[in-house]
């Protein structure tokens, strides 16, 4: 496939049930958040017991290598920045 042709990577964060966040990256935001919903050989051991989650923001990056230092930067915010991050981007 060319590179043109190759859907963006996009760093993503869910709402769990019990209100924490879970930060991931993917190809395809909407069937990586089914999975986390549905699926127990895809989703991530964090939300298996944090069902259901709900998509609350997600930015497009170019490459996987952006988007898994994306990921990192959104890692080391605190809660409060994580809100804020989603209140100025209208994901929320």
């Amino acid at each position: 496939m060319p590179a043109e042709a190759m859907p963006a990577w996009n760093v993503y964060m869910v709402r769990c049930a019990d209100g924490s966040l879970y930060t991931g990256i993917a190809r395809d935001v909407a069937r990586r958040v089914v999975e986390h919903n549905t699926n127990n050989a895809l989703a991530a051991n964090y939300t298996r017991s944090r069902r259901p989650v709900t998509l609350v923001y997600s930015e497009s990056v170019a490459t996987r290598s952006a988007a898994a230092s994306r990921e990192y930067q959104l890692k080391q915010l605190n809660r409060q920045e994580k809100e804020a991050l989603f209140a100025d981007s209208g994901n929320m």
